[in-house]
């Protein structure tokens, strides 16, 4: 099967502008592709997953990656999906964002002379002259069709800044400048994306003419990967500080039963043969499929010794056993009053619960056990001392544990 026709077995393909041209290119290495990602944060984290196994994907079948980061968008945001304005990021936060990027990146693709690219957009939107670019650019823009486009309904209700209609405009001139500079032929991105992947297209064909070979595609269910980054105690990110490989192997093997196959087509590097085999599994069967998917993933992130020790401390918990490596919170002395700690709070500071509000609601629901006991007390709380050593071991719902230590 070549490298098309997996993608679209694997459920990845959604919409393509010219697919007979993108099957030839892609499947005969001639694509050089871009993907962009803002950097509103110095981790990319699990919504990005299929973006960067699509680009490690391509590249193994002889097709060119450029990492777009959008040091210059990022200076405006992206309104697609939103419904408030973006916070506006320093410069030097946003090179900060780009360099822990490009050093995650590189678990998946391979920079290099020839190789995978890394581009920053702010190269040319930075230093744009506003007038020379409406003439040049903006004069092939219809605002009553940009009016139409879906990345902007939702924030059309509460009031859409001409800061952000202008996102639309600079997203088309970032492909019709990575064609120019870097002879890329083709973007992929989110099916929230489309109109702004469509202006690209239509910029560089008025521009260049009919003949230049500008293609996009959008990736299915991209909307839903940016979801997959959120879950009850904040973000799964990439970044190993920020979320655990255990942490990031529990995540994935608590995907629903109806998601972990569509899980494993689109992100692991599995056969699909071996796939679509289990897609006659049932019952426990499927947790077994999930601790494939956990395993595959994390390996795929953090290597496969921090797999290997992610996956034996699941086991071991579940189990029972007390050698179990489960993700740690220190607690400081600051955290304390009058020696003590309340339940509430150490399940709001080691991130099994999100607010206060949420901790209350868990205990009062049983969903809270600490060290094997259920604890249904809203006013339990604990010293110092019990957290010397080896500490307490929080529970929450059947699959989330956090060890809480004194520092």
């Amino acid at each position: 099967m070549k490298i098309y026709e997996e993608l679209i077995a694997r459920g990845l393909i959604a919409q393509v502008t010219d697919e007979e041209q993108i099957r030839e290119m892609v499947n005969n290495g001639k694509a050089t592709f871009y993907i962009g990602f803002d950097p509103t944060a110095d981790s990319l984290h699990v919504g990005h997953f299929m973006a960067l196994c699509l680009m490690k994907r391509l590249q193994m079948a002889g097709n060119k990656p450029i990492a777009l980061v959008g040091g210059g968008t990022g200076m405006i945001g992206d309104p697609s999906g939103r419904t408030d304005l973006r916070k506006m990021m320093t410069v030097e936060t946003i090179q900060h964002n780009c360099d822990c990027f490009r050093k995650q990146m590189s678990r998946f693709i391979e920079f290099g002379e020839g190789k995978a690219m890394m581009v920053n957009n702010a190269d040319w939107l930075l230093d744009l002259n506003y007038v020379e670019f409406l003439r040049d650019i903006g004069a092939h823009f219809s605002v009553n069709r940009m009016l139409t486009a879906e990345c902007y309904k939702q924030r059309m209700e509460k009031g859409l800044t001409f800061l952000e209609f202008n996102y639309m405009l600079m997203q088309a001139y970032d492909f019709y400048m990575l064609y120019r500079k870097y002879g890329c032929n083709m973007q992929f991105g989110g099916d929230d994306q489309w109109s702004n992947m469509l202006a690209g297209t239509e910029l560089i064909r008025r521009k260049l003419g009919e003949d230049a070979h500008a293609m996009t595609i959008t990736l299915l269910l991209n909307s839903e990967g940016k979801k997959m980054g959120k879950t009850a105690s904040g973000a799964v990110w990439l970044d190993p500080n920020k979320t655990t490989p255990y942490e990031f192997y529990q995540y994935w093997r608590n995907v629903g039963d109806a998601d972990v196959l569509k899980c494993l087509r689109m992100l692991t590097f599995l056969p699909l043969e071996q796939i679509d085999e289990m897609d006659k599994w049932e019952g426990s069967q499927l947790n077994t499929a999930k601790e494939i998917l956990g395993y595959e993933l994390t390996k795929l992130v953090h290597g496969e010794e921090e797999a290997e020790k992610a996956q034996a401390a699941a086991k071991a918990l579940f189990a029972g056993g007390a050698d179990a490596e489960i993700p740690t919170t220190e607690l400081s002395e600051e955290d304390f009053q009058d020696d003590a700690i309340d339940i509430l709070s150490v399940l709001q500071k080691s991130g099994l619960c999100t607010s206060r509000s949420d901790a209350r609601r868990n205990v009062e629901q049983g969903g809270v056990s600490v060290d094997g006991t259920q604890c249904r007390d809203i006013r339990a709380s604990f010293t110092k001392a019990q957290f010397a050593g080896d500490g307490l071991v929080f529970k929450r719902g059947k699959k989330n544990f956090k060890k809480v230590v004194l520092k």
